[in-house]
């Protein structure tokens, strides 16, 4: 099989961490005999360094043509501490999501036993942790008109939402329910916001046609409180974009490491995948950063181009990882191995399993000598 994917790496440690994630998908093309040829693209701060704008024309032509998209991170602290700057790294993400009509951002949470020390919560609350959060990602308050009154001292973010956006996505998220264990919770905030209100009849219509999933409601501050005191009661959570950013994150917490966590975001055209963390520019250049976000968001890339063995191999080997303690700072600051060691590992752990091999020579791996 023959994929095209755009590469947009972005900014941060976004580079680094897509490199790996290229590197783990170039060995799993090499042993199943398939070819992926990457296109890299500007987006971000250094689209906007480069030519003037955060998502350039040429980089949606790029993803247009694609088969996928592979995406880093972006964000600059020259821009976070400029609150006057009139063009951000942030919209050129926003754009892309639009442009593309990337309406559902799908993020897996998933707990590893081996990371459960890295938590503020007790080791059984997170046995069975494995749900999937549906967010809708086009509409609502963050695509809402905005004012700002003449002398400054008044505000107004406008949310919106209409029965087709809320529809397109509660089918896709409904059908997702139906291959797990058959159990979608509505997020919302129905008591208090007409957006909420309208969530809520739009999904309760549309239950009816899936009849094998049970559904629950829940608002948007008891789901917060859910997530934490019993994570494991959710397969399936469905919610609007604004309430989707702060859960998801939230329950990030449940993994251990913001690194960890992978996402799809899909719509009408291409779809996007991209680890959940930020561009931490703290961490640039320094091989430290954790790069199984963004090789696990390449696993599920294989997952959409019909590759479900190959992704399944991905998954398997960075359990392998996590299990043997082949893990980055974030995880483990006195005993860590770097990002590219790190993809070195789960290439070789590709190579010897496809091959029947079954055992990876890890001591010539490098861990990392920055604390």
């Amino acid at each position: 099989m023959r994929f095209n994917i755009a590469l947009l790496a972005g900014d941060g440690i976004g580079p680094e961490v897509v490199n790996e994630a290229v590197k783990v998908s170039d060995a799993i093309a090499k042993k199943f005999n398939h070819e992926i040829n990457w296109t890299p693209a500007l987006t971000g701060a250094c689209a906007i360094d480069a030519v003037g704008v955060p998502y350039p024309d040429e980089t949606h032509e790029i993803c247009m043509k694609a088969d996928a998209v592979l995406f880093g991170a972006i964000g600059h602290p020259k821009y976070d501490n400029d609150p006057s700057a009139k063009v951000r790294p942030e919209q050129g993400l926003l754009k892309l999501r639009k442009v593309l009509q990337l309406f559902a951002n799908i993020r897996p949470v998933k707990t590893y036993e081996t990371l459960q020390h890295l938590t503020p919560l007790k080791p059984r609350i997170l046995e069975n942790v494995d749900f999937i959060i549906f967010r809708e990602l086009t509409g609502g308050i963050y695509f809402g008109d905005k004012t700002l009154s003449a002398d400054g001292t008044v505000a107004t973010d406008n949310c919106s939402y209409s029965v087709a956006e809320i529809e397109r996505i509660a089918h896709l998220a409904f059908q997702y329910a139906q291959k797990r264990k058959k159990k979608l919770t509505l997020v919302d905030k129905a008591n208090v916001l007409e957006t909420s209100r309208l969530w809520r009849k739009v999904v309760q219509k549309i239950a009816s046609d899936y009849k094998d999933v049970a559904v629950d409601y829940l608002f948007v501050d008891n789901a917060a409180m859910q997530i934490i005191l019993n994570p494991a009661q959710f397969d399936v959570v469905l919610t609007e974009n604004l309430f989707g950013d702060i859960i998801s994150d939230e329950a990030s917490v449940l993994a251990g490491s913001l690194g960890m966590l992978p996402s799809a975001s899909v719509g009408n055209t291409v779809a996007l995948f991209e680890p959940i963390h930020g561009s931490y520019p703290q961490a640039k250049g320094k091989d430290i950063a954790n790069p199984m976000g963004s090789i696990l968001s390449a696993a599920m890339l294989l997952d959409h181009v019909g590759m479900q063995k190959e992704a399944s191999i991905v998954r398997e080997a960075v359990d392998w990882c996590l299990s043997n303690k082949f893990v980055s700072k974030d995880i483990d600051a006195l005993n860590s191995y770097s990002t590219s060691a790190i993809g070195d590992l789960i290439c070789e752990y590709i190579e010897k399993q496809v091959t029947g091999e079954g055992h990876v020579h890890h001591e010539r791996l490098h861990k990392s000598t920055i604390i």
